[in-house]
């Protein structure tokens, strides 16, 4: 039977949308900083911003660039830091934190759970698997986010990209997985909504799949996952992880 479920997190439990480019959301972030002896202008802050990120992005690893991840492959509280650092300004690790999130906060639009994810989620639970979140994200945005949502305690391990160095679809990220949690991929199946991330990776790193196509899936051919969701539907998703056999 399938023991363990392991889940990707945008655009598979929630749904959300985030505009880092508006006017306004630079406008009070230089404000933000100014406060703390930061002083740029919007487009001085911004300018650095995207020169840092490019900086401290690994080459050839931008496979997806989906703002809501908010670059998974580095530590987006070294790039508030540099910021500081710019101006002369040596940041404790909370005040870069928060700068981190209120960036965030302005940016996000909306940031909801699909319908069905958390009772989906219970029911997992209730009929004895276990639950994983395996993330390309921001460790200091998912552990909040999913709070705030109710579903961070449903989870018996979560593994987020920035911490560990390494993202989806790259096999390792997968074994760091397996490796921290006694997994046994025999057993366990990958749910996701990007065909390479997800299922692709997933694939290679030799795990059963399960494909939801959610308005959050990128535009690509048939990820050919052992199982396809057309549309968000977290109850045939829960029909389906309890009676197959792997």
């Amino acid at each position: 039977m399938c023991e363990t479920c392991i889940f990707d997190l945008y655009g598979t439990l929630i749904d959300i949308h985030t505009e880092e480019e508006k006017e306004e959301i630079w406008e009070s972030l230089s404000l933000f900083l100014g406060y703390q002896g930061a002083v740029y202008t919007s487009k001085e802050l911004h300018d650095l911003y995207c020169k840092i990120v490019k900086e401290l992005q690994m080459p050839g690893k931008s496979l997806r660039q989906d703002s809501h991840e908010a670059f998974p492959e580095i530590q987006i509280e070294e790039v508030f830091a540099r910021c500081y650092q710019e101006k002369g300004i040596v940041p404790g690790s909370d005040l870069v934190i928060h700068t981190a999130q209120f960036f965030r906060a302005m940016s996000t639009e909306y940031i909801r759970l699909y319908e069905g994810t958390k009772e989906m989620l219970q029911s997992l639970r209730k009929e004895g698997k276990k639950l994983y979140l395996l993330s390309n994200a921001q460790k200091i945005f998912v552990e909040p986010e999913m709070k705030a949502l109710g579903i961070y305690d449903c989870f018996d391990g979560i593994l987020i990209s920035s911490e560990a160095g390494i993202k989806k679809p790259e096999a390792g990220f997968f074994q760091m997985l397996l490796d921290r949690y006694s997994i046994s991929k025999d057993t366990a199946v990958m749910i996701g909504n990007d065909g390479i991330c997800d299922i692709a990776g997933a694939k290679k790193a030799g795990f059963d799949t399960v494909y939801i196509h959610s308005n959050l899936s990128p535009e690509e051919d048939d990820p050919k996952a052992d199982m396809t969701l057309k549309m968000v539907d977290m109850k045939a998703l829960e029909n389906y992880l309890l009676d197959r056999k792997v």
